[in-house]
């Protein structure tokens, strides 16, 4: 058996707009006999399957103040609001009515519109009363309700739908623009990567063919050097006849002082 934790939830409210039309048109009961049934089940009943075709259990009852403001939202105001305004309208003819007879007639009795008003009067009331007690919302759709309530809500699906194609196209805006600012990083990182790529190129082609000035450096420096060898060989040379020379003159000097030597002995002698 199914359980409901209160009338006044959503679940609980669908529940007795189904009670009311099986009341109302499978067991045929008044319109009195239903809505005293009704406020009974909305009140303190808790176990509906006693009364209609429906195995729900109320948990917790509303009592006499909730479970009358429900059924004032739920069946009176949903169900019998066009039966109360017509009783509006009918004591509004029925003063108008009064009114002109007393007009026009001075043997009708001041009773009678007073009773019209007081009518009119307590028909305004119950009207206050009636829609004091609106429903809060349209959310839930009544059984076998249709009609305007498709039609609502399929433009409410339509404009939902709209809304969303438009929440989509403005993403693929933002993301194409994103796109957009992505490849002309990727192109300026692409010509910087180009131009590094050149100046290594270059210094490569550098490297494996040197310059002309490096060229004709090399060669002066050749040419000193050879300058310098010459130089060096000439002093060689120079150097080996000066030694030559000297001992020449160092051999001559020897000579002569053994010559001299022989010469003071044989004069001794």
């Amino acid at each position: 058996m199914k359980q409901i934790e209160t009338l006044s939830s959503l679940e609980g409210r669908a529940l007795l707009w189904a009670i009311y039309h099986e009341l109302r048109f499978e067991k045929q009961l008044s319109s009195l006999s239903t809505l005293l049934l009704l406020w009974r089940i909305a009140t303190n009943e808790r176990e509906i399957f006693k009364h209609v075709n429906q195995e729900v259990t109320i948990i917790h009852p509303l009592g006499i103040f909730g479970g009358t403001a429900l059924w004032m939202e739920e069946v009176v105001n949903r169900f019998y609001f066009s039966t109360i305004n017509s009783f509006v309208y009918l004591g509004a003819a029925i003063l108008l009515l009064l009114v002109g007879m007393r007009r026009f007639t001075e043997n009708f009795n001041d009773m009678y519109v007073i009773a019209g008003v007081a009518f009119e009067s307590l028909m305004l009331v119950f009207m206050f009363i009636v829609m004091l007690f609106s429903p809060p919302d349209e959310s839930i759709q009544m059984p076998g309700q249709t009609g305007e309530n498709d039609e609502g809500n399929s433009v409410t699906d339509l404009i939902i739908e709209v809304g969303e194609i438009a929440t989509d196209f403005a993403t693929v805006v933002v993301n194409l623009e994103n796109l957009s600012e992505s490849l002309k990083e990727i192109l300026y990182s692409q010509n910087q990567l180009i131009g590094s790529v050149n100046k290594l190129a270059e210094s490569n082609a550098m490297a494996v063919s040197p310059n002309p000035q490096l060229l004709e450096t090399m060669k002066n420096t050749n040419e000193a050097l050879l300058q310098f060898k010459n130089s060096v060989n000439n002093l060689n040379v120079a150097a080996e006849a000066l030694k030559r020379e000297e001992i020449e003159i160092a051999v001559r000097k020897e000579v002569e002082r053994i010559l001299v030597n022989k010469i003071n002995r044989e004069n001794e002698l």
